[in-house]
């Protein structure tokens, strides 16, 4: 899942505000990206995560808005960038703020090196997937600072992309890009992360095109989708200077059609991705492993294709507080070592940022408590940092309505704005 999908409530204000001489500020939000998909709950008891990861057992962590007992037990190794530990982090806000908060889930790991940063484009319009000027340049910025860091970027594939178009306008709309009338907005997509030094950057493309949410989705015209990831694959690596790995990213599971059905080819795909939330209700962890396209399928297909795994998103859900989903995850991904992992973390997925999963979130946080590329694991003492003004929903970067010219006023005064300021100059044609 993700954008909204099953989990979502869409968040769309508009707020205007008169200025001095007659001018009116509009200050718009757009809906957050989304996320969510999963499995797991009544398994029977499972050993903690497997070598080489080493657990350390903290006292009942209730998440950062609360303080975090000291720990019990020292942990004794850690798996090494230079031996090829898994890269791993979490989905923590939308905008900037997302970005700052790498720094604090990972105090709150007792130093974990989280080499991944993880984001959305927003896929209302065109413009917005293009990537707006100023979006992306705090998430450059993080991923210039070092050299083994990775930017994963979830970019939709068509417009409208939360908005329940119909089977038959979808159908149209990816032959549209099939023949190739939307390429210059990928081109331009391209051109602005090889411009901010990102050219790197793992692109998420058209996730969960197998479910039924998103207008990108695939079911209703497999072939064409197919045609239409190939199209922008080959657009965007056109141009000079990039260096993008295309993550092909379905929901666990079949879903509205098996999702091997929309893989376009290994010419185009450089990784495969699944996106694997802790659902349905009552399905074990055995069940989302051995289920038809489920996580043993997803192994063995990307294996057969000599492709490397990847989970750009994973938490919990429909099991609520499921520790035995969280320790069994952790253990499946150290043994099957993907190329990144990112955990959303907000509620009702998250474990950090979110106080409703105490249990899975004392997991999370033992097994990967100091884990960073030499250093041995330290004992979780420090009591754990609150993020600054956690929250449960995705923020969006903020829209600007038809003929407005947006103010740049700061990161401080649009927080507490909740958006930004645009000015209108047609404010005089509603007063003739």
């Amino acid at each position: 899942m993700a954008p909204l999908q099953r989990t979502r409530t869409r968040r769309l204000a508009y707020a205007t505000a008169a200025l001095t001489a007659g001018l009116v500020a509009s200050a718009a939000l757009a809906s957050g990206p989304g996320y969510a998909v999963g499995a797991g709950v009544g398994d029977p008891p499972a050993p903690t995560p497997t070598a080489p990861s080493a657990v350390v057992a903290p006292v009942a962590p209730a998440g950062p808005l609360t303080p975090a007992a000291t720990a019990t037990t020292a942990p004794t190794a850690t798996p090494s960038k230079a031996a090829g530990g898994p890269a791993f982090g979490a989905y923590l806000d939308y905008g900037p703020r997302g970005v700052a908060r790498i720094a604090e889930l990972s105090r709150w790991l007792g130093g974990a090196d989280l080499r991944v940063a993880h984001t959305y484009l927003p896929g209302d319009r065109w413009s917005n997937i293009e990537g707006l000027p100023g979006f992306l340049d705090t998430w450059a910025d993080w991923r210039a600072d070092e050299d083994d860091r990775l930017f994963v970027l979830n970019v939709p594939m068509l417009e409208r992309n939360e908005e329940n178009v119909s089977d038959a306008e979808v159908r149209f709309q990816l032959r549209r890009g099939a023949a190739g009338d939307f390429d210059h907005h990928f081109r331009r997509l391209a051109e602005r992360l090889v411009d901010l030094e990102a050219p790197d950057t793992v692109i998420v493309l058209g996730w969960e095109m197998n479910g039924m949410t998103y207008t990108h989705r695939c079911g209703p015209d497999p072939e064409a989708w197919k045609k239409y990831w190939k199209r922008i694959v080959t657009t965007m690596r056109a141009v000079p200077g990039q260096k993008f790995r295309f993550d092909f990213a379905p929901n666990r599971g079949r879903d509205a059609i098996p999702w091997t059905q929309c893989y376009p080819g290994d010419d185009t795909v450089d990784i495969i991705g699944m996106d694997s939330y802790d659902q349905p209700r009552g399905q074990s962890f055995d069940e989302a492993v051995s289920e038809p396209y489920g996580l043993q399928a997803h192994v063995d297909f990307a294996k057969a294709h000599g492709k490397p795994i990847s989970y750009p998103e994973w938490g919990l859900f429909r099991n609520g507080d499921n520790p035995t989903y969280m320790r069994r995850m952790l253990a499946w991904m150290d043994e099957h070592k993907p190329l990144y992992n990112t955990l959303t973390d907000y509620c009702p997925h998250g474990v950090w940022q979110c106080r409703d999963n105490p249990k899975a979130s004392e997991i999370y946080r033992a097994a990967l408590f100091g884990r960073t590329d030499t250093t041995p694991l330290p004992k979780p003492t420090d009591p754990a940092p609150k993020p600054t003004a956690p929250t449960p929903v995705p923020k969006p970067t903020p829209l600007n309505p038809p003929n407005c010219s947006p103010l740049e006023l700061g990161d401080w005064v649009e927080y507490w704005l909740g958006g930004k300021l645009c000015l209108r100059f047609d404010w005089w044609s509603r007063h003739r």
